[in-house]
């Protein structure tokens, strides 16, 4: 008998021996928490994303692993206590998407050992959920989703050459949006264009600030949004309404309603995130990863939104935009 087929016998007869306690358990499966602000479109994409690359990386829910989700329903309060909760939960990662639930978490899991891989943050050093993008040691990475404001908003001139202004709509209490309304002035003076702004910082405004804008300006532009991008159906249906072309800073709003984005797909930003969750599971350190960012951008239309504005798409644009 070969020593490779002794070998097979043995292992055969020592398994056959031992009771089933005495049988070498398989190993835990790997606990993993998600947890976002509000559903919406984008930040839906983001968490089907995520889910996809951990199931092509070999972690799915129910089967090699635990997938424990919870959405806050646009309420920080309970963002805070999805937080306090997971604190007290024995994870192997947490990934929180938007900035407001990735505060909550990073704040929550503060001197902790727990990774945090974070997706859909506008600016995760000036959100603090950071210190650098670089590889910094701490146990916190994850993907960023700075809008390219000075392209979308070229991108809306080139769209509309006949536009003097776009209003803007946004809640001030979003860090994101707060940070983004002051690049986006400053590049709608290069273009030519002047900015309305109509704020809003509860859904029962919403309404109102879209309305707002009606008869004063050419566009209305919806920075990436919590508040706004979450009622983006609303705020479709009343910029349409009064024949205004709606621009949106996440591919996923045009899906709901929006006429145009240059921008992200948010699918693949959160597979990105899932890719990065991979590593750490695997072994890799947090604290190696540096924070990455999309690169690839693409212009989606809506082209029923864009037949009912009559709007004509230039050539240039409309050989490679993605019809919604």
């Amino acid at each position: 008998m070969s020593i490779k087929n002794l070998t097979a016998t043995l292992l055969t007869l020592l398994y056959t021996t031992l009771t089933p306690a005495q049988l070498p358990a398989d190993p835990p499966l790997k606990r993993i928490a998600i947890t976002q602000l509000v559903q919406h479109e984008a930040a839906d994409l983001v968490r089907e994303g995520i889910l996809n690359a951990l199931q092509n990386g070999g972690y799915e829910d129910g089967k090699t692993a635990t997938i424990i989700y919870e959405n806050a329903q646009g309420n920080p309060g309970t963002a805070a206590q999805i937080a306090r909760n997971f604190a007290g939960m024995d994870l192997d990662i947490i990934m929180p998407i938007t900035t407001i639930s990735t505060q909550t978490i990073v704040k929550a899991m503060k001197g902790k050992d727990t990774p945090i891989v974070f997706s859909a943050v506008t600016d995760p050093v000036g959100s603090g959920v950071v210190k650098t993008i670089e590889a910094s040691g701490e146990n916190v990475t994850g993907v960023m989703d700075m809008p390219p404001i000075a392209e979308q908003i070229a991108f809306i001139a080139h769209m509309l050459p006949k536009a003097k202004t776009i209003g803007v709509l946004y809640n001030p209490g979003d860090e994101g949006s707060a940070i983004s309304i002051q690049v986006v002035k400053k590049e709608a003076q290069k273009n030519g264009l002047t900015v309305i702004e109509s704020p809003a910082t509860r859904s029962v405004d919403i309404k109102g600030a879209v309305q707002n804008l009606i008869g004063k300006v050419d566009a209305i532009y919806v920075p990436l949004d919590n508040t706004f991008v979450s009622a983006m159906r609303t705020v479709a249906q009343l910029a349409a309404h009064s024949n205004i072309p709606l621009f949106s800073a996440d591919s996923g709003s045009v899906v709901d309603g929006a006429f145009a984005c240059l921008g992200y797909s948010y699918f693949d930003h959160g597979r990105l995130a899932g890719e990065i969750a991979i590593e750490i599971l695997n072994g890799k350190s947090a604290k190696d990863i540096p924070v990455q960012d999309m690169k690839d951008k693409t212009v989606y239309i809506n082209s029923q939104v864009a037949d009912q504005l009559g709007v004509i798409i230039p050539k240039d644009i409309a050989s490679h935009a993605k019809l919604l």
